[in-house]
């Protein structure tokens, strides 16, 4: 497994780094050795944040928690990877070719598979708008996401709340 370590408004530690590393091992184990991982490390006044995010194979597992430790938000956030991966095991297992998830113990899964309860489809029509536009439109209707046409690139895009105020955009990777 790759793993890249970046630090926000620190410096990294080699202890850290080792204690990333042993813990994403857990994370290796089911992935491979063909995986990433990136973690992310800032450090605000009055707490530290560590974010996990883990691809392979155009799958993306993320995950994000803040604590007032780095330690302790490393060791909940590889917790939440975890628990993500054994909540959704058996959809998993269908993508991930290599099987790597079969060497985990059955033990710590049910056998059923996790069925998705869509309860509500909501049918929109979207209308060419700037960015701006799109997080004025998005507020006033208090959501914390607004999907809608870009007007400068004419594709579908989605501006949505982060957690720290700020506002995120995602654009689709046309190839």
């Amino acid at each position: 497994m790759d793993i890249t370590i970046v630090g926000r408004k620190c410096t990294i530690r080699d202890s850290f780094k080792e204690r990333v590393e042993k813990k994403l091992s857990r994370i290796k184990r089911i992935f491979g050795d063909n995986s990433s991982a990136k973690v992310t490390v800032t450090v605000e006044k009055t707490y530290q944040s560590v974010e996990i995010t883990v691809t392979k194979g155009g799958m993306i597992f993320r995950a994000e928690e803040r604590a007032i430790s780095m330690n302790d938000a490393l060791d909940a956030c590889v917790d939440a990877l975890v628990r993500q991966i054994r909540k959704n095991k058996t959809k998993l297992e269908k993508r991930i070719r290599q099987g790597a998830l079969d060497d985990l113990s059955e033990a710590d899964f049910p056998d059923e598979e996790i069925e998705f309860d869509l309860v509500r489809v909501k049918s929109i029509s979207l209308k060419p708008q700037s960015v701006d536009e799109a997080i004025l439109q998005m507020n006033m209707l208090d959501h914390l996401f607004y999907m809608f046409q870009n007007s400068s690139s004419n594709h579908i895009n989605v501006v949505y709340r982060r957690k720290d105020g700020g506002y995120g955009l995602i654009v689709p990777d046309i190839e």
